[in-house]
């Protein structure tokens, strides 16, 4: 039920938020799209915690580039 709450939360915003502002992802694949694909590979507090690691390097002065979600074995 949470999985699905949050798959819902990431779509909202990826359809209904992010086109009204400009893309500033530093990432790819973009952190919504990361987060997504977390919180369907994953269970809720393995997503929780790569979701609030990936974010807290999304700034101007983080790191960049290809950044893809890991599998269940590299975990």
């Amino acid at each position: 039920m949470i999985h699905s709450f949050l798959k819902g939360l990431i779509l909202f915003y990826r359809f209904c938020i992010s086109p009204f502002k400009p893309r500033s992802c530093r990432f790819s694949p973009s952190c919504s799209e990361y987060a997504y694909e977390v919180v369907k590979n994953h269970g809720v507090l393995s997503s929780l915690s790569l979701i609030f690691k990936r974010l807290s390097k999304c700034h101007p002065w983080g790191s960049f580039g290809y950044d893809p979600a890991p599998s269940k074995s590299e975990l």
